[in-house]
């Protein structure tokens, strides 16, 4: 297992494990970024797993196809992420409480 640091994004610093195949990303807030989407999600569940990232062949593609069977989007278009590639998030209120990540593989 190695881990890569990558770059800091929303307020937080995130550092990438890989393990053969799947990334694990450590993720904990920059100093004084307590009101970041991470330091807020600590403040209320303490340390714990707050997505889970799927690689599409197709992120544009994918985003139309949630939004045609009504998932809620957090990113209506996709946006750059720590690794520099396109992401998007589907709200946890459309996936059974789960935060998502898309991204481009």
């Amino acid at each position: 297992m190695s881990d890569v640091e990558l770059a800091a994004t929303d307020g937080a610093r995130i550092v990438g494990l890989e393990a053969g195949g799947p990334m694990v990303e450590l993720l904990e807030p920059e100093n004084g970024a307590e009101a970041s989407p991470i330091g807020k999600f600590i403040d209320r569940r303490g340390p714990a797993i707050h997505h889970i990232c799927f690689a599409v062949q197709n992120l544009d593609a994918a985003l139309d196809r949630c939004r045609a069977m009504g998932v809620r989007l957090i990113d209506e278009a996709p946006r750059i992420g720590a690794e520099g590639k396109r992401i998007a998030f589907l709200h946890p209120a459309s996936t059974g409480g789960i935060l998502i990540e898309l991204t481009d593989p």
